[in-house]
């Protein structure tokens, strides 16, 4: 089963694609700076909805922003709700959105740890790749892991 898993920023969106055990893909998607608001959803709401159909995701889990932030992003907040409805679109059998703890309960990790997880503290194997992505890239990770269980 392929899962996907999302983790957005207000300029670029990071994407892990999950076949069984193995990450087969980690890509980030750029919004280009020429375009205006609607034309980044609009672009972002393609690709997504290419990237599912293209590696025949069933499963999707996208990382949004703590209810609890301190300071939260809109342009990140307007593209997580795109993103959602690409889901809603789209012919996933499941899919889901999260936050630490939903992502905890989703992966099987204690909720205390998946912060250490995300930083880098604690690891996936191998250690050394799981060490070499950014924290960003590593929620993806975990978001298309728990995508299994969604």
């Amino acid at each position: 089963m392929r899962t996907i898993g999302f983790r957005v920023e207000p300029a670029k969106v990071t994407f892990a694609i999950q076949d069984e055990d193995n990450i087969i893909n980690l890509e980030v998607l750029k919004l280009p700076n020429a375009l205006e608001l609607p034309e980044k959803l609009k672009y972002v709401r393609n690709n997504v909805l290419d990237i599912l159909r293209e590696y025949n995701i069933e499963k999707a889990v996208i990382r949004v922003a703590e209810s609890t932030a301190q300071k939260i992003s809109v342009e990140r907040l307007q593209v997580e709700a795109v993103i959602q409805e690409a889901f809603a679109s789209s012919y996933l059998a499941r899919y889901s959105i999260a936050r630490l703890v939903s992502l905890a309960k989703l992966t099987g990790i204690a909720h205390a740890d998946v912060k250490k997880y995300i930083s880098g503290e604690l690891v996936i194997e191998p250690a050394e790749k799981w060490r070499s992505y950014k924290e960003i890239q590593r929620e993806a990770i975990l978001c298309a892991i728990g995508a299994v269980n969604a």
